[in-house]
């Protein structure tokens, strides 16, 4: 096994979306150590104040989100008729492809909310496709280990100790292997990554030691090469593992799209103007 080291750390920053939704958030729209990741925005509030806007209606084009909530409970709506819920423990994936337009509102009026939403990137054949949604309530989550030590599996496969460890979201515009890894202080862990795919971290709890590197919470993890990485929690812990196959291709960010040229991304905001994002 070749061991992945840290290349670079990134501290996350305070930003707001939605309607006013307070968020921490990392972007490399155009770093290519993020792709196939494009952000990921963490929401952590005890206050409804910070998260009761929501996020209403609005478009996107060109990539997939896949939302995890740890606590809290969100409603998902689209043009397509889809109501999903997003539930303490699950997570939902939806690809844009060549237009979406939906909202992620809160049911919750009181207590802590923490979740995250990624933003994965879709080659360019694919980001004309039809939207697609998903959603995945806890129990369907696949979990490796125990409560000191708890692997959880959102998508693709990962390996330890020559054993596969899937997740329940395979059928993706591009291949990730995504999971949530929880451990009491002291606990270590070895996990496999496809030699072909980039990886990253986000550090959402605590302090960890990440092949050899002391690390934060509140900080996103570009790692190097190598097809196998090494935890080790100096506290209670909680990361985010994102990896998956980059996606060589030049990325033009405009709001809510993503395309491969200014051109297009014109043409998004034409069409969403005049009612056809989703036709």
């Amino acid at each position: 096994m070749t061991m992945k080291q840290v290349k670079r750390v990134i501290q996350s920053h305070a930003s707001k979306d939605g309607d006013g939704v307070k968020i921490q958030r990392v972007h490399g729209f155009n770093d290519k150590s993020f792709s196939p990741f494009l952000m990921i925005d963490e929401l952590k509030s005890e206050s409804p104040d910070d998260y009761i806007g929501g996020f209403p209606p609005h478009p996107h084009r060109g990539i997939e989100t896949l939302t995890y909530m740890l606590e809290g409970h969100f409603e998902h709506r689209d043009h397509m008729g889809n109501v999903g819920q997003l539930k303490s423990g699950g997570a939902q994936w939806m690809s844009a492809g060549k237009g979406v337009i939906h909202s992620e509102m809160p049911i919750m009026t009181e207590g802590g909310l923490h979740g995250f939403q990624m933003w994965i990137n879709l080659p360019a054949e694919k980001k004309r496709l039809p939207a697609e949604y998903h959603d995945f309530q806890s129990p369907e989550i696949n979990e490796y280990g125990d409560e000191s030590n708890l692997l959880r599996v959102i998508s693709g496969t990962l390996t330890e100790n020559g054993n596969k460890l899937t997740g329940p979201l395979q059928d993706t515009g591009v291949e990730t292997a995504i999971a949530d890894w929880r451990a009491a202080a002291g606990e270590t862990r070895t996990l496999g990554i496809p030699e072909d795919y980039q990886a990253n971290l986000y550090v959402y709890r605590g302090e960890v030691v990440i092949s050899g590197t002391l690390v934060k919470a509140g900080h996103w993890v570009q790692l190097s090469d190598g097809d196998s990485v090494t935890f080790e929690a100096q506290s209670e812990v909680g990361l985010l593992l994102l990896s998956g196959v980059p996606i060589h291709e030049p990325v033009v960010h405009y709001g809510p799209f993503v395309m491969n040229s200014m051109e297009e991304i014109n043409q998004a905001i034409h069409d969403y103007q005049n009612g056809v994002l989703t036709d």
